[in-house]
């Protein structure tokens, strides 16, 4: 099970995001470390052991309100062995080409997507970018068609509900497990609710590559010891 640490980031600092509601996301208070700051945080996260890779919104962007480039220009050059899956609401290939680096994978969030049309364009610009399906419980964001149709999607896919995100209900095995039989070649992510191990478990079982956390992690819930490669507790 690969585990990516979420960081999201807002007036230049990093926010707890819970259930989507951005405009009240409070100032992270971690376990961790001591600060709110981006490196910091992120630096705590890759201190776990296990990190390669870390997802970062930047919650700026996906609203309009501006963005996280210099954020992100330090992130990349403090710690060269950590790469970036990047969603920043991008709707236009000159977006995505603004922060292309080696080390930068974009992140096409459905929510930013108004039709197929659109996410063809933006594949074409971006072909190794990840999916993300977004969610709001049973609210589909984004054209439904690309939900629905397997055929469509890149290798790496996220399924991600926001409603979930923060709330410690648990993630969505279910709609996992249903994805994986709809398309067993494609590495799927979990987004939303994992509280600790036994819900990675359930997820790897259900067909999970991954999953996207950040509450868990940053409340102690799922610890270093949990990440080992090989625990079994949560899965190869």
């Amino acid at each position: 099970m690969e585990i990516i640490p979420v960081i999201d980031l807002k007036g230049g600092l990093v926010v707890h995001a819970r259930r989507g509601d951005r405009r009240h996301y409070a100032p992270l208070a971690s376990r961790l470390c001591s600060s709110n700051e981006p490196l910091t945080v992120a630096r705590a996260l890759v201190a776990l052991g296990t990190v390669g890779t870390l997802y970062v919104a930047d919650l700026d962007a996906i609203t309009g309100a501006g963005d996280h480039g210099a954020v992100l220009r330090s992130l990349l050059e403090a710690m060269p062995q950590v790469d970036i899956w990047l969603d920043a609401g991008y709707t236009t290939p000159e977006q995505i080409k603004r922060v292309a680096s080696a080390r930068i994978t974009p992140v096409l969030g459905s929510e930013s997507i108004t039709c197929l049309t659109h996410y063809h364009h933006l594949r074409t610009s971006a072909p190794d970018a990840v999916l993300s399906l977004d969610r709001r419980g049973e609210q589909v964001l984004g054209p439904a068609e690309l939900a629905r149709r397997a055929t469509l999607w890149p290798r790496r896919v996220i399924h991600l509900d926001l409603a979930r995100v923060g709330s410690a209900e648990g993630p969505d095995v279910a709609a996992i497990r249903r994805m994986h039989a709809r398309s067993p070649a494609t590495a799927l992510y979990a987004g939303g609710g994992v509280r600790g191990v036994d819900d990675l478990r359930a997820l790897g079982l259900a067909g999970a590559r991954g999953a996207l956390i950040a509450t868990s992690l940053h409340e102690g819930r799922i610890s270093a010891q949990d990440l080992r490669p090989g625990d079994e507790r949560t899965g190869p």
